[in-house]
C-alpha cells in the first residue's frame, strides 16, 4: 500500500497532518479503564463486572519529525475522527467491531486485518522542540466517543 502525499496513513479529521510532521509516527490502542473491572468472588474466582458498553478504546499517537503538528487552537474536548495507523484483526466470516478505513482490509490466512476509523475526543496533547537537532516531537491522546 503506497503512502499518500502527506507521507502517512494517519488521518486526523478536524486537525490535519502537515507535511513532514508524522514520520516515525506510532499509535497505541488500549481498552478504556472502565472495560477492565475484574473482581474476585469469595471463592476467588475472577468475574468481569464491567459494563457491556465499555468496549471503547483510548489511543496515544506520537511522532518526531522536522515540522510541528497542526495543534494550534486544538484543545482537550475536541471531537475528531481518526483513521488509525494501528491495526486490528477479526476472523474471516466475522465482522469488524469498528468502521474499516477504506482500502485497508487485507485477508491473511483465516483473519482479516484492517485499520479502524474511530470517532474520539482529544484528552491531551503536547509538543516539544529540539533546537539543535531541528526536530519536533509531539503526542496526542484521545478516548473513543
Amino acid at each position: 500500500m503506497a503512502l499518500p502525499a502527506e507521507g502517512t496513513l494517519l488521518i486526523l479529521s478536524g486537525i490535519g497532518i502537515p507535511l513532514y510532521s508524522t514520520r516515525s509516527a506510532k499509535q497505541t490502542l488500549q481498552p478504556v479503564q472502565a472495560a477492565s473491572v475484574i473482581r474476585r468472588t469469595i471463592n476467588m474466582e475472577a468475574v468481569n463486572l464491567s459494563l457491556p458498553t465499555a468496549t471503547k478504546y483510548d489511543t496515544t499517537i506520537s511522532a518526531h519529525d522536522v515540522a510541528p503538528p497542526a495543534f494550534d487552537n486544538i484543545w482537550p474536548g475536541l471531537q475528531v475522527v481518526i483513521d488509525c495507523i494501528a491495526e486490528l484483526q477479526y476472523p474471516v466470516g466475522g465482522t469488524p467491531s469498528r468502521t474499516v478505513v477504506s482500502g485497508s482490509a487485507v485477508t491473511l490466512g483465516s483473519f482479516v486485518r484492517y485499520r479502524p476509523q474511530l470517532t474520539m475526543i482529544v484528552t491531551g496533547l503536547s509538543v516539544s522542540a529540539d533546537e539543535w537537532a531541528a526536530g519536533q516531537e509531539w503526542q496526542l491522546t484521545a478516548t473513543e466517543v
